[in-house]
This record gives C-alpha cells, sequence and structure tokens, in this order.
C-alpha cells in the first residue's frame, strides 16, 4: 500500500478557493495548479507555471467531492473513471469547456476526453 502524497489533500480553510481539473476533475487551489501542475494530466496539458493555462483548463464551479486514498480498490473511483490516477480531492461534475488547443493536445496524445459535467454519462458502459 502506498502513502497518498498529503499535498494532494487541502485544508477546510481552503475550501472556498478550491478549482477542479476539467481534465480528470481533481481538486486543489489554483495557486497548488500554478506551483505543482495537475498530478494526472500535466504531462500532457502543462500547467505548472501557467496561471493563464490553470485558469483555461480549471473550473471553480464544481458538484460534490470524491475524497479517494486508494483509487484502484474503489469501486466509486472506477464509476467515475479516476482508478488510474492518484490519491486526492475529485469533483463529481466539473462544468466548463476546454479550449480547443488543449482538446487537440489529448487527441495528439491518444487519450481520450470524457466531459467531467456529466454529459457523457449516457455513454457509460454498464
Amino acid at each position: 500500500m502506498t502513502t497518498p502524497q498529503t499535498s494532494n489533500y487541502v485544508t477546510t480553510g481552503q475550501f472556498r478557493n478550491l478549482v477542479a481539473c476539467m481534465v480528470c476533475s481533481f481538486v486543489q487551489t489554483t495557486s497548488y495548479f500554478v506551483k505543482n501542475g495537475c498530478p494526472n494530466c500535466d504531462e500532457v496539458i502543462g500547467l505548472k507555471g501557467e496561471p493563464d493555462k490553470v485558469d483555461d483548463c480549471t473550473s471553480p464551479v464544481f458538484e460534490g467531492i470524491i475524497t479517494l486514498h486508494e483509487p484502484g480498490e474503489s469501486w466509486v473511483a472506477k464509476w467515475q473513471r479516476l482508478d488510474g490516477y492518484v490519491p486526492g480531492i475529485y469533483a463529481v461534475k466539473v462544468s466548463g469547456n476546454l479550449p480547443q488547443e488543449i482538446l487537440m493536445q489529448l487527441e495528439d496524445s491518444n487519450i481520450t476526453y470524457h466531459p467531467r459535467d456529466g454529459s457523457d454519462d449516457q455513454r457509460r458502459d454498464g
């Protein structure tokens, strides 16, 4: 069993400043994303050190919070398509639209993008 990075979690005093990644739904503060990037997506979309890109690829409008300690063992993680991601806090639904250039980066990297706003639920395999 691996120990999750404590930096992937937030304190209750930070709840008002949270945003969610529109690609993977990871939840953190904007300053976290600028400083560290997204622990799941940064290799492809490169948020680290890019405040404008963080603004484009994260959203303060999200519903529900899931705290995952062992994503590979969680049925909730599987249902939300989070089972391959790092432990941390995730939104159930994230509102917003990714810029076209980010969608193209994901496609060029052979990553199938599933919108995190719930619009893709009807296509989910049961």
